[in-house]
């Protein structure tokens, strides 16, 4: 909803302004109410992890027309499904509106839409029951002054491929700029691979709490997810990892930045400890896993595979790489770096344990 707020909401309300129809409408902080036909516009906020509020919107009646803005933010087709299987009023149209910008080609919405349908990306027309429509600058170029045109024709120069994905929509087969690259699938931990230790990363409402198991196999690491959930409170997060086999004797790194909780899992039996952080850890953090030749994920750590699809660097104004990565998609990655940080902390040590 804070998006909403700086982004759709404005922009409709914008619309009403522009042709003089202020008194049609009735207009409060999250409803548009059209009074000649009662009808309602409700804007509501989707928490990609949180189910009530799933629950919430799928709760809502009558409703006929769904718009899904930002729609490449909503990385759970379960969630969309959900909401879509709610539109469902009788001798009416039904619609379901999604605005994106394309992301990368693993995204459930070009699988299904276009992968899945057989559709070229850049495509306009009509495919069974769906319409696609892509835009692009060169639609609107009239409006759009020459300094941002001249900004496009210098991007397109210097970087094609973020000039074809972020000026032109197209589809990345990975995300430009991908952080690590030397990880591969392995379907489990094997038998004879040897427990290391854990790394946790706290988070409750909208980030998640996530706790990885890391195991040393054939001279390289396996990352196992173990915890992935938002809207823990300590004493569940402390169940859900004796219920999951987390070892009481073998060493938890976690996020310094919350004593209180590290403490309440200790006196729960946890051999916690708070990651020592240091000047530029970040960066400093991801060298150590970039210095592996190699190292695998299992196949059940679908979270810990979605983050290292997306985490990526930064870039600056101009589109290019910085050497900061930018802040999402990095739960369960920033639990496997604290582990690194302290465990590993440089290749020529891992290799001696």
């Amino acid at each position: 909803m804070i998006s909403a707020h700086l982004s759709v909401i404005p922009e409709f309300t914008d619309k009403i302004d522009r042709y003089d129809l202020e008194d049609c409408f009735d207009v409060t902080k999250a409803e548009i109410t059209n009074k000649a036909s009662n009808s309602l516009i409700i804007f509501k906020g989707i928490k990609t992890s949180s189910g009530n509020q799933t629950a919430a919107l799928k709760s809502l009646q009558g409703i006929t027309t769904w718009v899904l803005d930002e729609a490449e933010e909503l990385v759970d087709e379960s969630i969309f499904d959900k909401i879509d299987e709610s539109v469902r009023v009788k001798e009416v149209q039904n619609r379901v509106i999604i605005i994106l910008n394309p992301t990368i080609k693993d995204h459930w919405i070009y699988k299904r839409f276009f992968e899945g349908m057989g559709v070229e990306a850049g495509f306009n027309g009509v495919k069974d029951s769906v319409t696609y429509i892509h835009t692009t600058y060169f639609d609107n170029i009239e409006n759009i002054s020459k300094s941002i045109i001249d900004k496009f024709e210098n991007l397109k120069i210097k970087s094609p491929k973020q000039y074809n994905h972020r000026v032109l929509g197209g589809w990345l087969d990975s995300a430009d700029g991908l952080v690590y690259e030397n990880y591969r699938q392995i379907d489990s931990v094997p038998e004879d691979a040897r427990l290391l230790g854990y790394g946790m990363d706290f988070g409750f409402s909208s980030d998640p709490a996530a706790l990885v198991a890391v195991y040393r196999y054939n001279g390289t690491i396996i990352v196992d997810e173990i915890v992935y959930r938002t809207n823990l409170i300590n004493s569940e997060l402390i169940k859900l990892m004796s219920s999951n086999g987390v070892k009481t004797n073998v060493s938890i790194w976690a996020d310094s930045a919350e004593p209180k909780t590290i403490e309440e899992i200790k006196r729960a039996g946890f051999l916690i400890r708070p990651v020592e952080k240091g000047a530029d850890s970040i960066r400093s953090g991801i060298r150590i896993l970039q210095d592996l030749d190699t190292w695998f994920v299992t196949a059940s750590s679908v979270n810990v595979l979605k983050e290292l699809r997306y985490y990526c660097w930064d870039t600056n104004k101009d589109g290019v790489q910085t050497n900061k990565p930018i802040d999402m998609y990095n739960h369960a990655l920033d639990a496997l770096r604290y582990f690194a940080m302290m465990e590993l902390k440089a290749k020529q040590e891992f290799f001696t344990l």
